[in-house]
C-alpha cells in the first residue's frame, strides 16, 4: 500500500509540482466505493446533500468492476487536477499546502456521511497460505507485493523510455523551455493525475482484504508514503517502491518486536518511524524536493500591518464580557470555544502567515502542553505555574520541531511537521507514563479562594469565571503577537517569508527569525492547549489528533492566515463556536456537513482569494472607502472647457 501510494505521490509532483497530501485519502474514497459498487451496483459520487448515487450495473463482477474503477478514479483525477491544482500551478506552496489539505478534509467527510458502517470487503486476489522458507504467508501478500514491483518497472520504463516520460521530465525541469519546444505542461500533468489517482484506489482496493478499511488511519498512510519519496528524492519509481517496502517492513518488525518484549511501551512505534525518517533525510540531504523551473510565482496572502490595537482591543472584551454576563449557557459556551479556538489559529497565523513556515502540528504542540500541565499539576505544581511551565516546555518543543526549518521550508518543513504530529501522537499522547493511563483527569484552576473551573450546576455551565480567563489569555497574546509583527522581528518574518536569500543579504538573521516564529507558535499553542484541557477536564489520545491540526490550519487559512483578525474569525468559525450557535447549531453536535464544507470552502479560497475572508473584507471596504472618497473630491471646470 505504501509504494502505490507513494509513487502516485511522486508522478503528481513529477508533473505538477504538488505534494498532495490527499492522495491517501482519495484512494481510500475509491476503495469505499468501489466495494459499494460490487454490493449494489451503484457509482457512489463524491459528493453530499444532493443525489449522488448513479445506478450502473445490477450485479457487476470483480473484472467488471475493476474496470469501471480505473476509468472512474482516472475521471476523477481529471476533476481534481483541472478544477484545484491546475488554477494553482503557479501558486506559492502554502497555497498548494492548503488545497490538498481541503480534499483531504473533504474525502474523510464524504466517507463518514455516506457509510456509518464499512461496505461488506469481498477479497479481489486470491486468497491461500504458502510456505515461504518455513513459514506461512499469505497468497494474496505475495500477489501484492509483486503487484507493486511490476508497477515500479513499469513506471520507470515509462518514464526513461517513452515520449511521455521525457516530456513529464522536461515540463518539470523547465517549463518555459518546454512550451518553447512545443509541450503543454497542462495535458501532461493532466495525464499523471488520471493515472496516479487510479493507483492510488487501485492500492487501497487490492489491501482492503489485508488492512480494514478505516477512514482516518488509511487516509494518514501518506505519512509514510511521504517518507519513502523523500529517500527517492521524488523521482526515482524503483527507489521509492523499494524504500516504501523496508518502511513497511520496518513497521511490521516493530509491532512484532513490542508484542515479544513487555518492557517495550505501548505506544505506536511503526507510526513514528516514518517520521524518523523523514527527519534524518532532511537533515543529511537539505532541500529533498527537486526545483521546478515555473514560468512565475505566486504571492502569499497579505499581511497588514495591525493598528489601533488597544481600542480595538477593549471593544472586544467589552463585548466578550457582555456576552458572558447576559448571554445564555449555549452562547457562553460557543464564546469560550471561539476564544480557545482563535488562541489556536493565532499560533497559526505567526508561524504560516507570518514567517512564511508551513506547520501541521499545531495541536501536537497543544496536547503536548496540556498532558505536560496534567502531569505537573499530578506532581504538585499550583496553578497557574503548572500551566506555566508547561507553556515553556512546549516552547522548547516547538524549537525542536523547528530545527529542519533552518534547512529546508515550503513543501518539505509542511511534510516534516506532517510526520512530526503523526509521531507525537502516537509517541507520546498513547504513553501511559505521559498521558496517566488511557485518559487524564484534569484539575480544576483556581487561585486561592477563586474558582476560575468551567463546572457549575444547571445554567450556571459554563461559569463566567473561566470564560474572562479565556478572553484575557486571547487579549494578552493578541496584543504581543501585534506588537511583534509591527516591530523589527515582525519585519524580519515577513523578509524571511518573502525571500530568504535576499532578507539573509539585507542582515536578517533567517535562522533566528524561524526558530523565534516556531517557538512562540508553539507557545500560543500551548496555551490554547491548556486552556481546551481546562474546558474538557478529560483528555485521551485522541483529543488532539492529527486530524484537529489539519482542520485548524483549514479554518485559519479559510478565515485569513496572514491578518491578525485572521485569528479571531477563525474562532467565529470554529466547530461549535458563535457562528454555528448564531446559525441554529447545537453546542453537542455540530453539523454533519461542517468538514465537507470546510474542506470545498478552503479549496475555493485557496484557488479563488489565498488572502481569505478578511482579506476579501479588507479590499472590498478598500474599494468601497475609495470610491466614496473620490466621489467627494470637487469637480475643477476651467473657463476654455
Amino acid at each position: 500500500m505504501i509504494a502505490a501510494l507513494a509513487m502516485g505521490v511522486v508522478m503528481t509532483y513529477r508533473s505538477s509540482g504538488v505534494v498532495n497530501f490527499a492522495h491517501a485519502a482519495t484512494g481510500t474514497y475509491l476503495a469505499f466505493a468501489f466495494f459499494e459498487f460490487r454490493e449494489t451496483g451503484d457509482l457512489v459520487l463524491p459528493l453530499f446533500a444532493i443525489p449522488h448515487r448513479i445506478p450502473l450495473l445490477p450485479r457487476p463482477t470483480v473484472v467488471t468492476a475493476l474496470l469501471v474503477f480505473v476509468v472512474f478514479g482516472a475521471l476523477l483525477g481529471l476533476v481534481i487536477h483541472t478544477l484545484v491544482f491546475r488554477p494553482l500551478r503557479h501558486a506559492p506552496g502554502l497555497a498548494r499546502v492548503v488545497a490538498s489539505v481541503g480534499l483531504f478534509l473533504y474525502f474523510w467527510a464524504v466517507i463518514g456521511l455516506e457509510w456509518q458502517l464499512t461496505p461488506t470487503v469481498r477479497p479481489v486476489l486470491p486468497r491461500s497460505n504458502v510456505m515461504v522458507l518455513g513459514r506461512l504467508v499469505g497468497s494474496d501478500r505475495l500477489l501484492l507485493g509483486a503487484m507493486v514491483v511490476l508497477l515500479a518497472a513499469v513506471l520507470w520504463a515509462l518514464s526513461r523510455h517513452t515520449r511521455f516520460g521525457l516530456v513529464t521530465t522536461a515540463s518539470a525541469e523547465n517549463e518555459k523551455g518546454a512550451l518553447l519546444a512545443g509541450i503543454n505542461p497542462e495535458r501532461i500533468a493532466a495525464l499523471n493525475w488520471m493515472i496516479a489517482t487510479s493507483l492510488a484506489g487501485l492500492a487501497m482496493i487490492f489491501s482492503a482484504q489485508i488492512v480494514a478499511l478505516d477512514p482516518l488511519n488509511n487516509a494518514l498512510l501518506i505519512v509514510p508514503a511521504l517518507a519513502a519519496a523523500l529517500i527517492a528524492g521524488f523521482r526515482s519509481y524503483p527507489i521509492t517502491a523499494a524504500a516504501a517496502l523496508g518502511i513497511g517492513m520496518a513497521q511490521s518488525w516493530l509491532l512484532n518486536l513490542q508484542s515479544d518484549i513487555d518492557w517495550l511501551p505501548d505506544v505506536g512505534l511503526q507510526q513514528g518511524l516514518p517520521f524518523l525518517v523523514i527527519l534524518a533525510v532532511m537533515v543529511f540531504r537539505g532541500e529533498s524536493l527537486p526545483t521546478r523551473g515555473h514560468l512565475r510565482e505566486g504571492r502569499y496572502p497579505v499581511a497588514p500591518e495591525p493598528r489601533a490595537i488597544w481600542p480595538v482591543t477593549v471593544a472586544l472584551i467589552a463585548a466578550a464580557v457582555a456576552l458572558l454576563s447576559f448571554g445564555e449557557s449555549s452562547w457562553r459556551f460557543a464564546l469560550i470555544t471561539s476564544v480557545i479556538f482563535a488562541v489556536m489559529a493565532l499560533s497559526v497565523v505567526v508561524v504560516t502567515g507570518f514567517v512564511g513556515q508551513i506547520s501541521l502540528a499545531p495541536y501536537a504542540f497543544a496536547g503536548f502542553a496540556a498532558f505536560s500541565m496534567v502531569r505537573l499539576t499530578d506532581a504538585g505544581l499550583p496553578f497557574p505555574i503548572a500551566p506555566l511551565v508547561a507553556v515553556a516546555l512546549t516552547g522548547c518543543l516547538g524549537v525542536l520541531v523547528g530545527l529542519p526549518a533552518v534547512k529546508v521550508r515550503g513543501l518539505n518543513l509542511a511534510i516534516v511537521t506532517l510526520g512530526a504530529a503523526v509521531a507525537i501522537q502516537e509517541l507520546l499522547f498513547k504513553w501511559d507514563w505521559f498521558v496517566g493511563g488511557t485518559s487524564a483527569q484534569v484539575p480544576e484552576p483556581a487561585v486561592g479562594p477563586i474558582d476560575l473551573s468551567i463546572t457549575a450546576a444547571g445554567d450556571a455551565y459554563p461559569r463566567v469565571a473561566f470564560g474572562l480567563m479565556c478572553v484575557v489569555v486571547l487579549a494578552v497574546c493578541g496584543v504581543l503577537v501585534a506588537n511583534l509583527r509591527r516591530s523589527n522581528t515582525g519585519l524580519s518574518w515577513l523578509a524571511v517569508r518573502a525571500n530568504e536569500q535576499a532578507a539573509a543579504a539585507a542582515g536578517v538573521n533567517v535562522r533566528m527569525a524561524k526558530l523565534s516564529g516556531f517557538a512562540l507558535s508553539a507557545v500560543l499553542a500551548g496555551l490554547g492547549g491548556c486552556l481546551l484541557a481546562y474546558q474538557r477536564l478529560t483528555l485521551s489520545a485522541d483529543s488532539f489528533g492529527v486530524f484537529s491540526s489539519l482542520s485548524l490550519v483549514a479554518l485559519t487559512y479559510l478565515a485569513g492566515i496572514a491578518a491578525m483578525s485572521g485569528s479571531l474569525t477563525a474562532g467565529i468559525l470554529a466547530p461549535v463556536g458563535l457562528l454555528a450557535i448564531a446559525t441554529g447549531g447545537d453546542v453537542g453536535n455540530p453539523s454533519e456537513y461542517q468538514f465537507a464544507v470546510s474542506g470545498l470552502l478552503l479549496v475555493a479560497m485557496a484557488v479563488l482569494y489565498p488572502d481569505g475572508i478578511t482579506g476579501f473584507v479588507r479590499a472590498g471596504w478598500h474599494r468601497v472607502s475609495g470610491w466614496l472618497n473620490r466621489s467627494r473630491q470637487p469637480v475643477v471646470v476651467s473657463r476654455d472647457t
